[in-house]
């Protein structure tokens, strides 16, 4: 087993029924982490209206995973 980290991203609005969530696998908490700054960052570049109607917060959550096969390299 090996350790990968799970960027969740996930987006509130109004009148919606649901939670809006996307999901990135990261091979180390190290990129997570960077993915997870740039995208609050960006979020918070955006402009009070969007603010105002977009809630958002975004988690690295480690766990344990079959070794992932990226183009032909084990990772």
């Amino acid at each position: 087993m090996k350790i990968v980290f799970l960027l969740l991203m996930l987006m509130s609005a109004p009148n919606q029924p649901s939670i809006k969530y996307k999901g990135v696998l990261y091979t180390t908490e190290v990129e997570c982490e960077i993915a997870k700054a740039e995208y609050l960052n960006a979020y918070e570049n955006k402009g009070r209206d969007y603010k105002d109607l977009i809630v958002t917060e975004a988690y690295c959550i480690p766990f344990n995973a079959f070794p992932l096969i990226k183009a032909g390299v084990e990772a």
